[in-house]
Formats: C-alpha cells, sequence, structure tokens
C-alpha cells in the first residue's frame, strides 16, 4: 500500500485488571442524549503532530483528527461501512471504473462549493508521492482520475482492486480540499500558518504543533450539526499530565488511557473509560537487508524466543488477544463472524513461544554464538516498552544481546525500513480496516523489510482482483503464512484502546471504526 508506515502510530492497547472491551457498542450508548449543545470539550493526544494533512503526516493520530474536519467522497461508519459523504451516490460500471455524483448542497468551509474539479485535483495531489508521500501509496493503482459531470468524478484504476472503495474516504486517501486554497498556500498546507481547507463538521482556527488545535462547528457543512461548538486538542505525551488535567477537568475524551492507569481514570468523579477493539497489529519485523537478519535462522530464533501469551495475559491484561496474523479479526468481518475470522486466521503459519527451538535455530545460523542488535520502540507505547525488555530478556539466553531503546514516535518511525536496524517493532492501527490493508503495505513493493518473495506478491495480486470475499482472504492468508515461513513479520497481539470520557460529553455507537469515521457529529451531552 505504501508509504502509510505512519498509521502504526499513536494509540496503545491499555486496560485494567481484566480485558473484555469489544468491537461491539460500548456503554456510552446507554447514556441518554440530553438534546443540549455543549460550548467546548478538551480532547487530549498522547502525542503531537506536525501536520494536519495526512498526506504530509500519516499517523493514526492524524487521521483521527482529520476526520473532524475533512471528508472524502465516501466515509466509513462505526462498523466500518461504506456510507454517503462528498458523494451522495456512486457506480462502478465495471471492474476497474467507478463513477461518483457530488452532492449539490457540499461546500468547503469558507463557504466556497464543492467543484468536481477540487475533487480531481485532491485526488490528483494525493496521488503525488513528492506533495503526499503519507497516502500516495495507497493511489498507485489509479490509472486516471477525470471530471465526467458538473457534479461527476470517474476514477479509472489500473486493474481491479476490490481494497479501493475504502481508499475514497479519509481512512484511506481522498481528503478533499479546494484547489484554489492549495495553490494559494503553495501546496503547504496542514501548517500553522496555512491550516486546512475541509468540508467536514468543523473547521480548524488554530494549530501550534506540540501544543494543540482549536476547532468550531461549521455551519456550511451540508450534514446536521454536531452537539458541540468548539473542540481544543491537546497535545499530553506526559502520562501522568493527563491524568492530573483530567482529574482537574481539564479534559473530556482522552486518548490512549495508560495500562497502569485505568484504575485511577475510573476512580476520577463521573469518568467512564471504554475499551474497543481496535484494529490494531503489532508484531515483530526483520529487514532482511540487514545482517545478521538477512539470515533466515536467525529470524527463526527471535521469533520462537516472544512469549505471546505472557505479552497479553501480563502487559495488555486482557485488553487483547494473541495475534496469529497482521490481518485483525475485525477486517474478515465482512465475510466471516467473529469466531470465523479468528479460525480463518488461526490457519496462518505462526510460532510459539519455544526457547528450545530457540536455541537450536541460533545454533544453525551464521552466529551460532550471538550478536548485539538496537531495539527502538516509541515513547507513546509503554506496553512495547515492556514487550521489548521482556524480549531483550529471553534473547539473552541465547547469547543474543538487544539494547532496547525508547524514542520519540517520530524518530522511531524513521528507523522501520531504515537498512540499519535490522529487528523492529510494527505498531500498525489499520484505517480503512480492509483485511489487504496491512499484508499490502508490508509484503507489497518497496516494503520495509525488502522482502521480495514472487509467490507472495502472485497471491497479493490474486486478492486484490477477487470478486469473492472469501477467496481473496483465503490469498491473503496463503501470502502471511508463506511470508510466515521465512520469519519477515511475526505476529505479537492485535490491540484494544482505552478512552477517557468525563461526565460531560458521550459518544453515540463507540467502535472500533469510529474515530476512522465522521465522529464530530456523534458527540452529544448526556443527562
Amino acid at each position: 500500500m505504501g508509504a502509510l508506515v505512519a498509521v502504526a502510530a499513536t494509540l496503545v492497547s491499555a486496560g485494567c485488571a481484566k480485558g473484555g472491551g469489544t468491537s461491539a457498542s460500548s456503554s456510552t450508548d446507554a447514556q441518554a442524549d440530553s438534546g443540549k449543545e455543549i460550548s467546548a470539550i478538551s480532547v487530549a493526544l498522547p502525542g503531537s503532530l506536525s501536520s494536519l494533512y495526512p498526506g504530509q503526516e500519516s499517523g493514526i493520530l492524524n487521521y483521527n483528527i482529520a476526520n473532524l474536519f475533512y471528508e472524502g467522497l465516501v466515509g466509513l461508519n462505526g462498523q466500518g461501512r461504506i456510507v454517503p459523504a462528498l458523494a451522495e451516490k456512486w457506480s462502478q460500471p465495471n471492474a476497474t471504473t467507478y463513477v461518483y455524483d457530488l452532492r449539490a448542497n457540499a461546500k468547503f468551509s469558507d463557504g466556497s462549493p464543492v467543484t468536481a474539479q477540487d475533487v480531481k485535483f485532491s485526488l490528483d495531489e494525493a496521488r503525488d508521492a513528492k506533495t503526499s508521500p503519507g497516502i500516495a501509496g495507497y493511489l498507485s493503482g489509479v490509472k486516471d482520475v477525470a471530471v465526467t459531470g458538473d457534479r461527476q468524478v470517474t476514477v479509472t484504476l489500473k486493474q481491479a482492486d476490490a481494497a479501493f472503495p475504502t481508499l475514497m474516504s479519509t481512512a484511506g486517501a481522498a481528503f478533499i480540499t479546494s484547489e484554489k486554497f492549495w495553490k494559494k498556500v503553495g501546496g503547504k498546507i496542514g501548517t500553522s500558518t496555512s491550516l486546512v481547507l475541509g468540508t467536514g463538521p468543523y473547521k480548524v482556527t488554530s494549530f501550534t504543533p506540540d501544543s494543540g488545535i482549536t476547532l468550531e462547528r461549521d455551519d456550511t457543512w451540508w450534514g446536521t450539526a454536531p452537539k458541540v461548538k468548539t473542540i481544543n486538542v491537546k497535545f499530553i505525551a506526559d502520562e501522568n499530565t493527563r491524568l492530573l488535567a483530567a482529574k482537574s477537568g481539564d479534559v473530556d475524551i482522552a486518548f490512549n488511557v495508560p495500562l497502569d492507569q485505568v484504575a485511577q481514570w475510573k476512580q476520577i468523579s463521573g469518568e467512564r473509560v471504554e475499551a474497543v477493539n481496535d484494529l490494531s497489529y503489532l508484531g515483530l519485523n526483520f529487514d532482511t537487508r540487514v545482517k545478521p537478519f538477512d539470515d533466515p535462522k536467525v529470524r527463526e530464533a527471535i521469533a520462537y524466543a516472544a512469549d505471546k501469551d505472557a505479552y497479553v495475559t501480563k502487559l495488555l491484561h486482557g485488553y487483547g488477544e494473541v495475534a496469529t496474523s497482521m490481518m485483525t479479526p475485525e477486517s474478515l468481518e465482512s465475510v466471516y463472524s467473529a469466531s470465523e475470522a479468528r479460525q480463518v486466521l488461526n490457519g496462518v503459519t505462526h510460532t510459539s513461544f519455544d526457547l528450545t527451538k530457540a536455541k537450536a535455530a541460533l545454533a544453525a545460523s551464521t552466529h551460532p554464538q550471538g550478536f548485539s542488535a538496537e531495539l527502538t520502540y516509541p515513547n507513546t507505547g509503554p506496553q512495547i516498552g515492556l514487550a521489548a525488555q521482556a524480549l531483550a530478556q529471553s534473547v539473552k539466553s541465547l547469547g543474543i544481546t538487544l539494547t532496547v531503546k525508547e524514542v520519540p514516535i517520530e524518530q522511531w518511525l524513521a528507523t522501520l525500513g531504515d537498512k540499519t536496524h535490522g529487528v523492529s517493532f510494527m505498531w500498525y492501527f489499520s484505517t480503512t480496516g480492509d483485511p489487504a490493508e496491512v499484508p499490502s503495505y508490508m509484503l507489497g513493493a518497496g516494503n520495509i523489510s525488502g522482502y521480495d518473495n514472487p509467490a507472495v506478491t502472485s497471491l497479493l495480486t490474486q486478492a486484490a482482483a477477487a470478486t469473492d470475499g472469501k477467496t481473496r482472504i483465503a490469498d491473503l492468508v496463503k501470502a502471511d503464512s508463506l511470508q510466515a515461513a521465512d520469519y519477515i513479520n511475526v505476529p505479537l497481539w492485535w490491540g484494544q484502546s482505552v478512552t477517557g470520557f468525563s461526565a460531560k460529553v458521550a459518544l453515540k455507537d463507540f467502535r472500533a471504526f469510529t474515530f476512522n469515521s465522521e465522529w464530530g457529529s456523534s458527540l452529544y451531552a448526556p443527562k
């Protein structure tokens, strides 16, 4: 899928003494709507943003926040199903052609109408790796975007791609803006001086990198007006500072409630802590271009040294589950039930914790006496740090020295596929929820492992062209199994995210896809 590496960015699976959150509606649904407007709320993020345009910085928090002020041609609802957005209807006359008819009352937040030319321009810029490096890879399969009517745009693909429909949403690569605005700021959108111009329920009025964002309700939006007038987004990286802010009433919605603080958050008067499956995947990734990780036996040894069950039980406290694939169960639920999805993914080739097999693999490698390497993890993922320390302890008995290093999220992202760090964590939050999203990124052309397996490439191509959901998933499972046998990516866990809500605000139908969809109009004041 290209350069969407930063999707694996900043949320974190967390919980209290016992897990149990699901992708079903959370208990916020039980909060009756008072019908009242809310003058302002504060949203605390566990990391900062340097750009408001996901094309420039495509971390999961960038996507979450962008859904407040950007729209695509289509959107996703809380269940991950495609719904109308700027396009009121669309059709697919053949396998490679998609026709979108724009709604007549769509406007940008400055009051100017959305034109078909604006849509074409936005998608063309999204396809450009220079102007939109964070999302251009998503649209590498697009052959042409054309204006085919006063309010109509037609997208033609190079070849059939079953994942394409979701890419026309803000969970994918469609962030529609004004051509006039883009050119006015010289393409430098999303900065503190240029801001952004979107069509969503909110407009950005101020943005200070490393500090926060102010958003005001956009009365030009075509949809039902949100209940919240102002949203103040605060970047609070330190978890103790976030907790104190919540205790003092300065935080109404807190992303990324830390695992070891959930009990304290629950003790805050009126606070609700909600957990949902978050489409996240955490695994080990090996760069085959870096010695000694070019040796499959070295990779195999580390794979067997990872105690996945212990990570989930002791580090996540049940707020997550052992992963058997890069695909999450939720990504298969358009075809299979939740239990069936897990059964299908359990068919992927994978390893279990076994130090005897780990020692045997290393003994058969080119480095039987061991070696040293650095393993970084993002400062926004404390559980990952604990898993890194546990892994380092396991491989120490093999003679391998892993130096664990916590680094800022941006620095961690830069290490992925840098041809220097041979072993890394891949923390990927799927935005589209499509089963091919993670495998296509991790195994497709230009992947961060330098991995080239013709059989895997062929299966990914087959999956993209498949019209039957089960056939498509079967191809992806085979591809995942082949790479797993080569020990390129080692799944560790599928996570859940935990969000804190003050008594002031609630969120309707809080589910796995909620923050990857238009969620601003779902906020309300509970009775």
